[in-house]
């Protein structure tokens, strides 16, 4: 097989401000129309005072991130696909509000050449410099003659 297509330090970062169309689009996506994240009234009354995003959508951003990082190195289609193992330790450490713009880090932090995985630390932050979110996610190549 070929040499493998990340090392440990390359990162890639993806920016977004996250709009009133963004939460309303994945609350109707995934049904999670909580109030914490639809109803500002209700959030009017508690600590964050404004509606949040919703967690899951900063996982969403996490894989635009992965993306973006296959992308720059894809391999080689030809023999091997990379996918999403899924993520690990997930926390989301600080809310985000409707005008937020949040910048995801993805950076390889080790890679198994024998099992063909790379393992990434993400980090999520706002404007402000804020830690919002962090996890790790896990990449790896599947050769295309696998069953």
């Amino acid at each position: 097989m070929a040499d493998f297509y990340v090392t440990p330090g390359q990162e890639v970062q993806f920016s977004k401000t996250v709009g009133e169309a963004d939460i309303y689009m994945f609350a109707g996506l995934t049904g999670d129309l909580s109030s914490n994240h639809v109803n500002e009234q209700v959030m009017s009354r508690s600590k964050y005072k404004h509606r949040i995003a919703h967690g899951a959508l900063m996982v969403g951003f996490m894989s635009t991130a992965s993306t973006r990082m296959i992308e720059a190195h894809p391999g080689n289609y030809e023999t091997e696909t990379p996918v999403s193992l899924g993520y690990d330790r997930i926390r989301f450490l600080g809310p985000v509000f409707i005008g937020d713009t949040v910048t995801v880090r993805y950076k390889i932090k080790e890679v198994d050449t024998v099992r063909r995985r790379s393992r990434s630390d993400i980090s999520v932050v706002n404007q402000h410099g804020d830690l919002v979110a962090a996890g790790e996610h896990i990449l790896k190549w599947v050769p295309n003659d696998a069953a």
